[in-house]
C-alpha cells in the first residue's frame, strides 16, 4: 500500500474504533446495570435496549450513504458523529430503561458506517481494499477486547451514566480525527448515474447483504446469553470475563491475517469466505451441544471471533468491488442497513428466545441462520481482482 492508503486505513479505523469503543464498553456490564432499574429484570426489554441502536441504524444507513455520494463523505460522517454523541448524552442522563432506549435510538441515528466504508473504498485501490477493511475490522475487534477489560473497571469508577458520557466524548474526538488526519476525499461521483432500485435489487449485493445481516444477528443474539453462560456454566465472575474474551480476540487476529492474505493474493476468496461461514455453523453447534464449562466456552468463542473477523473484513470489500463506482455509498448504505437490522433483531430475538426457551434455542436459531447463509453464498459471484496503478494514489 502507498503511504496515503496506509494513512487512510489507519485514520478511518481509528474513527470506527473511537465510536465502537463507547458502544462496546456498554455490552459487558449493561445487563448487570439493568437489574438496578425498573423493568431491568425483563431480559426481552434489556435485549431490546441493546438492539435499539440497530433499529434507527436500519432507517438511516441508506439516506446517509446516498447523501455521502451527493454531498461528500466527510460532511455526512461529521453529522452522524454529532447525532451519535447527542444520543450518548441522553442515555447518560436517563433515569430508567425506557429513556436509555431513547438514547440508544438516537445513537443509531448517527449512521456513519456506510459513509466511512465508502470513503475507505474511495481512498484505496481494489487490490488493497480488503486489507484496509481488515484494518477497520481489526480495530473494532481490538477495542472490543479492550472494552471487555476496561468496562468493569470503568463501571466501578464512573457507573453506567459515566460510560454513556464517555461514549459521547469519544464520538466528538472522532470528528477531530476525521478533519485533521483522514486524507482529503476524492471528487464526488454523483449518485444520479444509477437508479437506486438497481443497487437495491442487484443479486450479488443481495447475497452479501444477507450475509452481514446474518453475521450481526448471530453476534448480538449470542451476547445476550454468553455473559450469563460464562458466569453460570464457567464459574467466571463478570469482572473476569476479559480473561476469556481478550485471548480469544487476539488469537483470532493471528489466524485472520494469513486467511486474508490467502484470499486476496492467493485468489482463494471463495474458499476462505465459505470456510468462515462453515466455522460459524460449527460454533453454534458446539455452543449448543458442547458448551458446558469454561474451557469449552472459551474454545468456541475463539473460533467464533476467527470467523467473525474474516467475514467482517471481506464483506464490505466485496460490496465496494461489486457496486457501481458512482453508487458505492448507496450500496454500502443498504449493506449497513441490513447489518443494523441484524443487530436489532439479534438483541430482541435473542432476548426473547433466552427468556422463553433457554440459551440453546438461541444457538439453534443462530445455527439455522448460518446454514441458510452458507446456501446463499454457494451461488455468489466473486468479483475479479483488478489492479489499479499506484501512481493514481500517491
Amino acid at each position: 500500500m502507498t503511504r496515503e492508503e496506509r494513512r487512510a486505513g489507519a485514520s478511518l479505523a481509528s474513527i470506527f474504533a473511537l465510536r465502537m469503543l463507547g458502544l462496546f464498553l456498554i455490552l459487558p456490564v449493561f445487563s448487570v446495570y439493568a437489574k438496578t432499574l425498573p423493568d431491568g429484570g425483563d431480559l426481552a426489554l434489556v435485549g431490546f435496549a441493546l438492539g435499539a441502536y440497530g433499529l434507527t441504524q436500519a432507517f438511516f444507513q441508506i439516506p446517509f450513504g446516498i447523501a455521502s455520494d451527493l454531498w461528500g463523505r466527510k460532511r455526512v460522517i461529521a453529522a452522524g458523529l454529532l447525532l451519535f454523541a447527542a444520543g450518548s448524552f441522553v442515555a447518560a442522563a436517563a433515569p430508567d430503561l425506557h429513556w436509555i432506549i431513547v438514547g440508544r435510538v438516537l445513537q443509531g441515528a448517527g449512521a456513519i458506517s456506510a459513509a466511512v466504508t465508502a470513503l475507505a473504498a474511495d481512498l484505496t485501490r481494489e487490490e488493497h481494499r480488503t486489507k484496509v477493511m481488515a484494518m477497520i475490522g481489526s480495530s473494532i475487534g481490538l477495542v472490543f477486547a479492550l472494552s471487555l477489560v476496561g468496562a468493569p473497571l470503568l463501571y466501578g469508577w464512573i457507573g453506567m451514566p459515566g460510560l454513556f458520557a464517555l461514549t459521547g466524548v469519544l464520538a466528538l474526538a472522532a470528528i477531530g480525527v476525521l478533519f485533521r488526519v483522514v486524507p482529503p476525499a476524492p471528487a464526488r461521483q454523483g449518485h444520479d448515474k444509477l437508479p437506486f432500485r438497481q443497487v437495491l435489487l442487484n443479486p450479488d449485493l443481495l447475497r452479501l447483504n444477507f450475509g452481514i445481516f446474518s453475521l450481526h444477528m448471530m453476534q448480538m443474539a449470542m451476547f445476550v446469553v454468553l455473559p450469563h453462560a460464562l458466569v453460570d456454566q464457567g464459574g467466571l465472575a463478570a469482572a473476569a470475563h476479559w480473561q476469556v474474551y481478550l485471548p480469544a480476540v487476539l488469537v483470532s487476529f493471528v489466524v485472520m491475517v494469513p486467511a486474508i492474505i490467502s484470499a486476496e493474493k492467493g485468489g482463494k476468496m471463495k474458499a476462505v469466505f465459505s470456510g468462515a461461514i462453515v466455522l460459524l455453523v460449527a460454533v453454534q453447534g458446539g455452543l449448543g451441544f458442547f458448551g458446558g464449562g469454561l474451557w469449552p466456552l472459551a474454545f468456541w468463542l475463539t473460533l467464533f471471533f476467527v470467523a467473525f473477523n474474516i467475514l467482517e473484513a471481506t464483506l464490505p470489500s466485496l460490496v465496494s468491488r461489486t457496486a457501481h463506482p458512482s453508487a458505492k455509498g448507496a450500496a454500502l448504505g443498504v449493506y449497513n442497513t441490513t447489518q443494523a437490522i441484524g443487530l436489532f433483531l439479534g438483541g430482541a430475538v435473542g432476548g426473547y428466545l433466552a427468556q422463553h426457551f433457554g440459551d440453546n434455542a438461541v444457538f439453534a436459531v443462530c445455527g439455522g441462520l448460518a446454514l441458510a447463509w452458507l446456501a446463499v453464498a454457494a451461488s455468489m459471484n466473486f468479483p475479479p481482482r483488478r489492479r489499479t496503478p499506484a501512481a493514481a494514489h500517491t
